[in-house]
């Protein structure tokens, strides 16, 4: 019996690693996407020309607020 519950407890043992260990996979395969969306966000605007990449920062910024102030509201 206690050699029955060792081998049980290592296969569970083993399955948790497995599943942290994808997890971690997952996680920085999400995270290199975000980085690299960002990225690209940062290389378009750094194109667009000084009055436009304003207007542009100014418009995100304002709907960034309302999105807060709605959110305040729930």
């Amino acid at each position: 019996m206690d050699h029955s519950n060792r081998l049980i407890k290592l296969m569970l043992l083993a399955a948790v690693a497995a599943i942290a260990a994808l997890a971690v996979m997952q996680l920085r395969a999400k995270r290199q996407t975000v980085e690299a969306t960002a990225q690209d966000i940062h290389d378009q605007l750094d194109a667009l020309d000084p009055v436009t990449r304003s207007a542009v920062i100014a418009r995100l910024t304002a709907d960034a607020a309302k999105d807060l102030k709605e959110r305040e509201r729930r």
